[in-house]
C-alpha cells in the first residue's frame, strides 16, 4: 500500500510539473511573438515614415488655396534653354478642389463621352483632342472637324467649348499662382486630350499607354 501511494504521489507531481512547463513555454512563446510584432511595427514605421505622409485625404475638401508639397526640380531643366516667367523656379505637387465645380466636371465628362461615342479605338485606349480635332477611329486618328463637318455642331455646343476654355484658363492661372509663374507665358503641351481606357486588347502602339516614354512627335491626323 505504501508503495502504491508513493507511485501515485510521484505521478501527481510529475503531471503538475509537466503542466507548469507547458504554461511556461506558452508564456515564453507569447512574449516572443509580441516582441517580434512590436519590433516589426517599429521597423516599418521608421522605414516608411518619409513616404507614407498623406498630402490630402480622400474625404478632405481643399479650398480655396491649393495644398502643395515641394520636391526638387528635375535636372532635365538644366539641359534646355530657360525662359523667364515660364521655367519653374520651384517644383512640387499641389492639390485643390477650387478650380472646377462638381457640375462643371459633369458637363466636361458628358462632352468627352459624346465626342468619344462618334468613333473609338479598336484597342483599349481612345482619345479626343478638342484642340487639334484628333479622335481615335479604329487603328488610326481622324480630325473630327473635317471628318464630321457641320454635324459636329450637333455634338458640341458653344457653351461646351466656352466651359472648356474657361477651365483650361483657370488651371493655368492656378499653376502660375502656386509656382510663381506668369500665366500669359504658359502654353499647353500638345496633344491635350480626354482619354477613355478599357480592358480591350491593344491593337496598336498608341494603345500601349503603360510604357514609360516621352512624346517627341505627335500622331498624324488624317481624314479617311
Amino acid at each position: 500500500m505504501a508503495q502504491v501511494r508513493m507511485r501515485n504521489a510521484k505521478g501527481a507531481n510529475a503531471s503538475e510539473i509537466e503542466k507548469k512547463i507547458k504554461r511556461l513555454l506558452l508564456t515564453l512563446l507569447l512574449v516572443t511573438a509580441c516582441a517580434c510584432a512590436a519590433s516589426l511595427w517599429l521597423y516599418l514605421s521608421s522605414a516608411d515614415g518619409d513616404v507614407t505622409e498623406t498630402l490630402v485625404r480622400q474625404g478632405e475638401l481643399v479650398s480655396p488655396e491649393p495644398r502643395a508639397y515641394a520636391v526638387p526640380c528635375s535636372e532635365d531643366y538644366d539641359q534646355h534653354r530657360r525662359f523667364p516667367g515660364c521655367t519653374p523656379q520651384k517644383c512640387g505637387r499641389a492639390v485643390t478642389d477650387a478650380v472646377v465645380t462638381r457640375e462643371e466636371a459633369q458637363v466636361l465628362r458628358r462632352l468627352a463621352e459624346r465626342g468619344l461615342a462618334l468613333a473609338g479605338s479598336e484597342g483599349g485606349a481612345s482619345i479626343l483632342d478638342l484642340h487639334s480635332g484628333a479622335l481615335s477611329m479604329g487603328k488610326q486618328f481622324v480630325n473630327i472637324y473635317r471628318y464630321f463637318g457641320d454635324q459636329i455642331d450637333e455634338v458640341f455646343t458653344k457653351e461646351d467649348f466656352q466651359l472648356y476654355r474657361d477651365v483650361r484658363r483657370r488651371i493655368q492661372q492656378t499653376i502660375a499662382n502656386t509656382f510663381d509663374l506668369d500665366a500669359d507665358l504658359m502654353f499647353l503641351t500638345k496633344p491635350t486630350f480626354f482619354s477613355r481606357i478599357n480592358s480591350t486588347e491593344a491593337k496598336t502602339q498608341h494603345d500601349e499607354y503603360w510604357h514609360p516614354h516621352i512624346d517627341k512627335v505627335t500622331q498624324t491626323v488624317e481624314r479617311e
